[in-house]
């Protein structure tokens, strides 16, 4: 099939059914690495990994697979596959490709941005989140003890190739996590897309469309600023407060369902400082509750130790952490 392309400044993110077999045709990158080492995990890779090995060639191709999980997105792991790759005496002349959900990608991402001071990646998201977020913009890294992100680089793709065909084999709540960062880029510039996210059939879910305009929105975005000094900063919606829950709750929750939180918070704060027209809140509320997003702090937090948690905020200027607050649905203050 041929894919959909959408383009940041840099490089195209590519949307379709049936693009991994055509990885190498999509990608000009491919044929001119010498090595080639495939990152994923234990989930994804058997599904796979042999189909992309044999697309590259196995002669030149690496595999390096993790546990599955946010908590293998740590320095550890970083060490881990920068020392596999040094084992097999990888050079500059590389390709990393992540294959996988947006773990994978922030990590393999970092991996690229530092092994050897630089080598190029290719981005195969297989989750509605990394599809629609994650794997678009440049942003890599690793959490720490001290919260999420934190230890990172900006470091573009080649590219992105998003085969939805491999959204057929990822569980069903895994698929309504990524709806939160849809809903997002509704609220943030698009009332019509979110009310058509928010009426979404999860189970039968026109996936073509929803990723393809989540990935014209993010794309667009991020071409008007690549660095996040301006607009980009609007794709933080949600994040503040939602990075601060997964941190505390020791990333047991999924980002999706913490990041609708977050926005759900943010509202409330937007609407309080009269910033936001109320009848956002119910809107959103009620969009979150029929995905089954957590819509009120869990019991094991306090309002108190969630904004403690955003002081560690990586998006902090001088002692103070900014947010990304909207005015309406479609709109940001």
């Amino acid at each position: 099939m041929t894919p959909t392309t959408y383009r940041t400044l840099a490089y195209p993110v590519h949307v379709g059914r049936g693009l991994l077999p055509s990885l190498s045709s999509l990608v000009p990158a491919i044929a001119h690495a010498h090595r080639i080492a495939v990152i994923t995990d234990d989930t994804v890779g058997p599904l796979y990994a042999d189909q992309i090995a044999a697309e590259l060639g196995e002669d030149r191709s690496l595999l390096i697979s993790l546990p599955p999980g946010e908590d293998q997105k740590t320095r550890m792991s970083w060490a881990q596959i920068t020392d596999a790759l040094l084992d097999a005496r990888f050079g500059r002349d590389s390709l990393l490709i992540a294959l996988g959900g947006g773990v994978i990608g922030d990590l393999t991402g970092f991996v690229a941005a530092t092994y050897l001071r630089g080598v190029p990646f290719l981005q195969v998201p297989t989750t509605v989140l990394a599809m629609v977020d994650a794997s678009i913009g440049g942003k890599t890294g690793v959490d720490t003890a001290h919260g999420k992100n934190l230890v990172g680089a900006f470091h573009p793709p080649v590219a992105v190739v998003a085969d939805l065909d491999t959204l057929a084999t990822l569980p069903l709540a895994e698929r309504v996590n990524g709806l939160a960062e849809a809903l997002k880029h509704g609220v943030i510039c698009d009332a019509r897309y979110f009310d058509e996210v928010a009426a979404t059939d999860s189970e039968n879910a026109d996936w073509e469309r929803i990723v393809g305009r989540s990935v014209e929105i993010k794309t667009g975005v991020v071409a008007a600023d690549e660095r996040e000094h301006g607009v980009r900063k609007t794709l933080n919606f949600g994040h503040t407060i939602g990075h601060a829950v997964e941190q505390l709750l020791h990333y047991a929750v999924p980002h999706g369902a913490c990041v609708a939180f977050g926005m759900l918070v943010e509202t409330r704060i937007a609407i309080a400082m009269g910033l936001c027209d109320a009848a956002l809140e119910p809107q959103l509320q009620q969009a979150l509750v029929r995905f089954g997003f957590p819509v009120s702090i869990p019991p094991i937090l306090t309002p108190e130790s969630i904004v403690d948690a955003t002081a560690g905020d990586k998006k902090r200027r001088a002692g103070a952490v900014e947010s990304a607050l909207p005015s309406r649905c479609g709109a940001m203050a």
